[in-house]
């Protein structure tokens, strides 16, 4: 097991850090503390798929992915529109009922996150678990693995309402939804997976 770091690691490293570098100077300028504790948990998340990358093998799409998916999430509380950040944007006006509002720029940023979660957990399982490629558990697990992760960053955005006194993270009705984008976006991940690796499998 090689542990030398490819050309196009490196290229995510440095992308990803480059991002975190300048969203962080935006946060210490502007005061905004609570993303500054995001940027905290995502150098963590960071360093774990680092330590982790020799033996799950992310393949360079699954690591861009992850890459654009901090990049989206810093994005959403560094960038204003209006009155409010971009994760507070109504994207598209598809549903609106008291505090229910969808489509939001929060909602597709869970939706897109945890899809790509869901991607990395049936990869780490396909790998380590030969014999469940191809079933159904996989990808069953893959999803609720997600949505389990999802759960935990509810937690994190919780732990964020509670240090901060002010916070873009929303009440109950918000946090409903991001688990249904959560959800949604994990099976909609494993639904093409499901379609796309046997084609690809067959072609080979």
């Amino acid at each position: 097991m090689s542990t030398k770091i490819t050309r196009s690691e490196w290229a995510v490293l440095a992308a990803t850090l480059a991002y975190i570098a300048v969203f962080g100077a935006v946060f210490l300028s502007t005061g905004n503390r609570e993303f500054l504790w995001y940027i905290i948990t995502l150098l963590i998340l960071v360093a774990l798929v680092g330590v982790g990358q020799r033996k799950a093998a992310f393949p360079a799409a699954i690591l861009w992915s992850l890459s654009l998916w901090g990049f989206a999430h810093m994005a959403g509380g560094g960038t204003p529109v209006g009155d409010t950040v971009l994760y507070g944007h109504v994207i598209l006006p598809i549903f609106q009922s008291g505090e229910i509002v969808v489509l939001r720029y929060d909602q597709l940023v869970h939706f897109y996150g945890f899809g790509i979660t869901a991607w990395l957990l049936w990869h780490l399982l396909r790998r380590h678990f030969p014999n469940m490629d191809g079933s159904a558990s996989i990808y069953v697990f893959a999803v609720l693995g997600s949505m389990g992760l999802g759960a935990v960053n509810e937690m994190i955005e919780f732990a964020a309402v509670i240090m901060f006194p002010q916070t873009n993270v929303g009440g109950y009705v918000n946090t409903a939804l991001d688990l249904v984008f959560n959800a949604a976006g994990a099976i909609t991940a494993m639904v093409v997976t499901a379609i796309v690796a046997p084609a690809r499998a067959n072609s080979t």
